[in-house]
């Protein structure tokens, strides 16, 4: 009885050992190491990091020297969803003649996204160059799978031969040699930036606890003391 015993212990110790070995070796054989750069680089996505360390020129900066004919060459980019032939049925997006100047989500017979009917406005040169640059941060919810084109001249040859496709566009005045377009600039044209909405003056009156006082319906100020001026502020502590 003691001899089996030892012996199925034996056996089991030995496939221990094996598996153990067996793991190591596979382990070496197969060993890799972290990649120094993750994933693939994408056309027109940003790498974290690199946004915001150079401000990008205006547009208009590029469409001085645009060769509409290179832009030609990149709207091949764009035919697997969009046509600009005069007269051209809508495909899986819009058709494109006479795009610029025309109102955003303005096109007769397609179905737009509410993110991009939201936007209002027309199709300038710089609110196309921002679509065209990325789709989803000018328009959060758009279909559209497109992940921009993240170099300036690109646009500006994209936009060009846009132009003169039923559009006709005057150019915009090229701003002075070094101009570059701030991040708070770059927000105010998309209509978030701190100019725009209701601004608070400077001499708006503050509100203290004792008028404020603790009435729930007192909150956003529907139910504090009515005050009159920048007089009614905090009484000043005696020195």
């Amino acid at each position: 009885m003691d001899d089996r015993f030892n012996t199925i212990a034996g056996w089991v110790l030995f496939a221990g050992i094996v598996a153990l070995g067996s793991s190591i070796v596979a382990g070496e054989l197969f060993h890799s190491e972290r990649p120094e750069k993750m994933g693939y680089p994408i056309e027109g996505v940003e790498i974290e990091g690199e946004a915001g360390a150079a401000a990008e020129q205006p547009i208009a900066a590029f469409l001085a020297t645009a060769d509409a004919s290179k832009g030609e060459a990149i709207f091949n980019k764009c035919t697997a969803c969009h046509n600009i032939n005069q007269g051209g049925a809508h495909q899986l997006g819009p058709n494109l003649w006479g795009i610029m100047g025309a109102p955003i989500a303005g096109k007769p017979g397609f179905a737009y996204t509410e993110a991009l009917k939201s936007k209002g406005g027309t199709w300038t040169w710089d609110s196309m160059s921002e679509w065209l640059k990325s789709p989803k941060a000018f328009a959060n919810g758009t279909k559209m799978t497109f992940a921009g084109l993240g170099k300036p001249e690109d646009r500006a040859n994209l936009l060009a031969w846009m132009n003169s496709k039923g559009s006709n566009l005057p150019l915009p005045a090229a701003p002075p040699p070094g101009t570059a377009e701030s991040q708070d600039d770059a927000a105010a044209n998309r209509g978030t930036g701190p100019g725009n909405g209701p601004q608070k003056a400077e001499t708006e009156p503050v509100i203290t606890e004792q008028q404020a006082g603790t009435n729930e319906k007192n909150i956003d100020g529907e139910g504090a003391s009515k005050v009159t001026g920048p007089e009614s502020v905090a009484p000043k502590k005696p020195n």
